[in-house]
């Protein structure tokens, strides 16, 4: 890999995250996720950790990114749980420190959310995994803010790209930043033949429209 802004890295990623069966597409049988939303892709990026090749790339792609666009890090922080070991692989590749967020604050202890040490103005990037509303993700980020740092920006692996997700990301000025996403993975998907021309359309109708999607 050169660098981050190849146009090859988010479909190679896709290719990668298809590959070992981290993300599955079933637009004739669609998923049912937690929340009861029906969805033709099923994503799960922890699948990666078991990879070494695949996880690498991932890694060298954030630290790419990060040299590029956010030079000026000095914290590298992981989402639990999924974005914690990814997180400590771009901090080893960096130099450095590493930091967690926790969902919410331990009941116990001190009731630290944040694990590790960040410090007050310290430019932290928050390494999360995936990107589905952004809900979660943009929690974790606000502790990061709440704690006196700032938030360079959220990286991830992958993101569905909805609509509604950029737009929180947008009205709470926090930079975000994929290495793959779904766009790319339906290229990768229709090249191989894993998805059918008249599926396609379906497919980009659910990213758009997610909650009507199914019915």
């Amino acid at each position: 890999m050169s660098t981050i802004t190849t146009q090859q890295l988010p479909r190679e990623i896709a290719g990668k995250l298809l590959d070992i069966e981290a993300v599955a597409l079933r637009p004739s049988e669609p998923f049912t996720w937690t929340s009861g939303l029906k969805s033709p892709i099923y994503c799960d990026n922890r699948l990666t950790m078991s990879y070494p090749e695949v996880r690498e790339l991932i890694a060298e792609g954030f630290a790419a990114l990060i040299r590029e666009q956010y030079p000026d890090a000095e914290v590298i922080a992981g989402t639990a749980t999924a974005g914690i070991p990814h997180a400590a692989w771009v901090a080893q590749k960096l130099n450095l420190p590493m930091v967690y967020i926790r969902d919410k604050a331990k009941g116990h202890g001190k009731q630290n959310q944040i694990e590790g040490r960040v410090q007050a103005g310290q430019k932290v990037v928050v390494i999360e995994d995936l990107i589905s509303t952004g809900g979660s993700s943009l929690k974790a980020a606000l502790a990061v803010r709440e704690a006196g740092a700032t938030v360079s920006a959220v990286l991830a692996i992958f993101s569905y790209q909805f609509p509604q997700a950029g737009q929180a990301f947008a009205d709470a000025g926090m930079p975000l930043a994929t290495l793959s996403n779904y766009s790319a993975l339906i290229e990768v998907a229709a090249q191989r033949g894993i998805v059918r021309e008249g599926e396609i359309a379906s497919l980009q109708a659910w990213r758009e429209d997610p909650q009507s999607y199914g019915k």
